[in-house]
C-alpha cells in the first residue's frame, strides 16, 4: 500500500515535470517567433545566443511558477481571477526579463507590444487546452460505451 502511494506521488510530480516541459517549449518558440519577427523587421538576420539562453531559462521558471505558483492556469477550467492573475504576473514577468535583457533593444513600446502578445498567446493557450480536453472528453465517452457494447455483447451470449 506505501508503494502505490509513493508511485502515486511519483506519477504526480512526473506528470506536472512533463507539463512543465512542455509549456517551456510551447511559450520559448512563441516568444521565439516575435524575437525573430522583431529581428527581421529591424533587418537583423541573427539572433543573439545570449537571449535565446535567457528566453529558455525563463520559460522554465515561469513554467514551476503557472504550475506551483498559480495552479496550471493556463490549463484552469474557466478563467477566473487567479488564472488572470497568474497571466498577468507571468506577462509581466516575461516583459521584466526581456526588457533587462535587451531582447528588444529595451524599447517600451516593442515591450508594451510583446506584452500584448504574451496575453494574446495566454488566451489561445487557454482555450487551445480547453478544447483538447473536450475532445478528449468525447474520445473517451464513446470508447467507454464502445467497451460497455462489446462487454454486454459477451455477458449476454455466456448466458
Amino acid at each position: 500500500m506505501k508503494n502505490e502511494k509513493k508511485l502515486s506521488l511519483w506519477e504526480r510530480y512526473l506528470t506536472k515535470e512533463i507539463g512543465i516541459e512542455f509549456k517551456a517549449c510551447l511559450y520559448f518558440f512563441a516568444i521565439l517567433f516575435f524575437y525573430c519577427v522583431y529581428r527581421v523587421v529591424n533587418g537583423v538576420y541573427s539572433a543573439e545566443i545570449l537571449h535565446l539562453a535567457e528566453m529558455i531559462f525563463t520559460c522554465y521558471i515561469i513554467g514551476y511558477i503557472q504550475v506551483y505558483l498559480f495552479a496550471n492556469f493556463d490549463e484552469a477550467e474557466k478563467l477566473g481571477g487567479r488564472e488572470i492573475a497568474g497571466i498577468i504576473v507571468c506577462t509581466c514577468l516575461y516583459c521584466l526579463v526581456s526588457f533587462f535583457g535587451g531582447w528588444f533593444d529595451k524599447g517600451l513600446p516593442v515591450t508594451a507590444i510583446f506584452a500584448a502578445y504574451l496575453l494574446v498567446t495566454y488566451i489561445c493557450v487557454f482555450y487551445i487546452y480547453r478544447s483538447k480536453r473536450r475532445i478528449d472528453d468525447r474520445q473517451l465517452n464513446e470508447e467507454l460505451r464502445l467497451f460497455q457494447t462489446q462487454h454486454k455483447k459477451v455477458h449476454d451470449e455466456g448466458k
